[in-house]
């Protein structure tokens, strides 16, 4: 079969690098497509990945939002007007749901951020498939007509943390503490207060801290920040202790043993509650309670490896909704 991926993020260019060398391992022909973003071309170049940039990511108004996705899906149209793929597999590209719903390209999703509703709205009700960890609330799901959800018990972050060996190495001292930035550009965050910045000067004296900005990476009194890019998945296996909002970073640490404390200013998140109900280091704190944590947990390296053989991988129940669509 002919598969198409679509990456429109970092974390979904590592995770269709990982669908892909698998579908590619059992003879499928693949297209994987990205979009001009801080985080996807130095991801899918360092990881050797085959892929054509379409369209950019210009959030600087919901005009700019709506126009450069306009663009995309009639670049996407074009492209396949004589030669559509078989199947079309994303992390709710919104450019890639629509034009494979116009075309009549099946679709297959993941999905794990509940509170993106502005994606939700535009993406789950035109997905054929949709793959999500058991995590995930029927409430929420409930909330848009999918026409099939398939479950796994495990989350997203398996799918590239599984085999994964740091490829990485680092040399900013320890103890050291990343922080993420919050994604202050994505529509989910607008009017949240970016705390992240406040919370890394609060951590400098409690060790090296790297501040992964989203944007901007200008140098910053008694922080790290990294002017190019960095293997964050790497990084957080070397880490003593990380710090963010919440999501992917906040995984790859955990499943990687790496103590990671959460402060959920987008909200409460089922995953992370998820992994920490199975003894990952994954901690939900308020602020007022986060130096006590950091206390406790800088330096602690958890042996997850039993954990983590425990959890199933997405990429394996993708493979199988592709073995069945090929038989079709």
């Amino acid at each position: 079969m002919k598969v198409w991926y679509d990456a429109c993020t970092g974390k979904q260019v590592r995770y269709g690098a990982a669908i892909i060398k698998r579908l590619e391992k059992k003879g499928h022909k693949t297209i994987f497509t990205t979009r001009e973003h801080p985080d996807t071309i130095p991801l899918a170049k360092y990881l050797g990945l085959n892929f054509e940039i379409v369209g950019k990511y210009n959030p600087q108004s919901k005009f700019t939002r709506l126009y450069e996705s306009l663009e995309r899906q009639l670049k996407f149209c074009n492209m396949f007007k004589d030669g559509p793929p078989d199947v079309a597999i994303s992390h709710r590209s919104v450019e890639q749901c629509r034009v494979a719903f116009g075309l009549g390209i099946p679709t297959i999703s993941t999905h794990d951020t509940p509170h993106a509703d502005a994606v939700n709205r535009l993406t789950l009700p035109l997905i054929d498939m949709l793959v999500v960890s058991e995590a995930i609330p029927d409430r929420h799901l409930k909330q848009y007509p999918v026409k099939r959800i398939v479950k796994f018990g495990g989350v997203d972050e398996v799918a590239w943390i599984k085999d994964f060996k740091p490829k990485q190495k680092f040399d900013f001292g320890h103890p050291l503490i990343v922080v993420r930035q919050i994604e202050t550009k994505a529509a989910y965050a607008e009017g949240k207060e970016d705390i992240t910045l406040k919370i890394a000067k609060k951590l400098s004296k409690y060790g090296k801290v790297i501040f992964l900005s989203r944007y901007e990476r200008k140098p910053i009194e008694n922080l790290i920040v990294p002017s190019g890019f960095i293997d964050s998945a790497s990084l957080v296996a070397e880490a003593d202790l990380v710090v963010s909002v919440g999501g992917t970073i906040a995984r790859e640490a955990a499943l990687q043993g790496t103590p990671s404390i959460v402060i959920p200013a987008l909200g409460y998140s089922a995953v992370n509650e998820y992994l920490r109900k199975r003894g990952f280091p994954l901690f939900t704190v308020k602020v007022t309670e986060m130096i006590d944590y950091v206390k406790s947990f800088i330096g602690r390296k958890f042996d997850v490896r039993a954990l983590l053989s425990e959890l199933e991988n997405p990429v394996d129940v993708i493979e199988k909704l592709i073995d069945e669509l090929s038989r079709k």
